[in-house]
């Protein structure tokens, strides 16, 4: 038998341990609920429909590339109807239950998508820059920065036409064209090349593939074999308006 002398001392042992082992789990509940951070840009609350803010504007630009069929989503930072359908479908594409809120789940997902400078794992500025005529994205008819935001949304929905295609590596051969590269290349005056809101796409998967997915992810222009001079490439941007021509991809 315990002695009376030891009893107390062994119940508060026995105290302290289940109080570690309280915190312990609390923590590592804690843990696996809340979103890591990264690099880039950390949100640090819920979003739904009705919420607007810098918040949403990030957001907005991950999930441009998940628009319906022939659809754009505005990076105007307004949670909208149609913000919340580009959530839902990014995040049944991704696995995670779609219930069209971005919260700790969704954002995990993004931050393992990312880099440090906000591009997605599997693009870079580099790649969407011709480095012809400019030192990175000036020599454009916008500013640096401007062009370089443009050419982050053009990645980020390159991003989920990659992912839609079951994660095949896709090919950038022109991107951004300062306005000597793109002249001397015999590139149309408004090109959407200029803006950093293009990128001509080769090699596998096929182009016609990449034509016809391309109208799921955002892109307002489309242009491949069939239409004149585009039988070698795939042409696709980010404008709002849908222009689609490739013929002999029934498009």
């Amino acid at each position: 038998m315990l002695s009376q002398r030891r009893l107390p001392r062994i119940l508060a042992v026995l105290a302290l341990f289940a109080a570690m082992l309280a915190t312990s789990i609390t923590t590592q509940l804690v843990t696996a609920t809340k979103a890591h951070a990264d690099g880039c840009y950390t949100w640090s609350r819920a979003l739904s429909q009705g919420t607007s803010g810098e918040d949403v504007r990030q957001l907005q630009i991950r999930v441009a590339g998940y628009p319906a069929y022939g659809g754009h989503i505005a990076t105007d930072g307004v949670f909208g109807p149609a913000t919340k359908a580009a959530v839902q479908r990014f995040q049944s594409a991704y696995g995670l239950a779609a219930d069209g809120v971005a919260g700790n789940a969704t954002f995990s997902k993004i931050y393992a998508l990312q880099d440090d400078d906000c591009t997605p794992i599997h693009f870079t500025y580099a790649e969407l820059d011709d480095g012809c005529g400019g030192s990175g994205y000036d020599g454009g008819p916008l500013s640096e920065a401007a062009t370089k935001a443009n050419a982050l949304q053009t990645i980020w929905q390159l991003e989920a036409l990659r992912h839609a295609l079951g994660d095949v590596a896709i090919n950038i051969s022109s991107g951004f064209r300062s306005i000597p590269c793109n002249r001397s290349v015999g590139g149309a005056s408004n090109s959407e090349h200029l803006y950093g809101r293009s990128a001509d796409l080769t090699g596998s998967p096929s182009l016609c593939t990449l034509a016809k997915q391309a109208p799921y992810h955002g892109f307002g222009g489309i242009f491949g074999p069939g239409y004149p001079d585009h039988n070698d490439h795939a042409h696709v941007d980010i404008r709002t308006t849908n222009s689609w021509s490739a013929p002999n991809c029934g498009i």
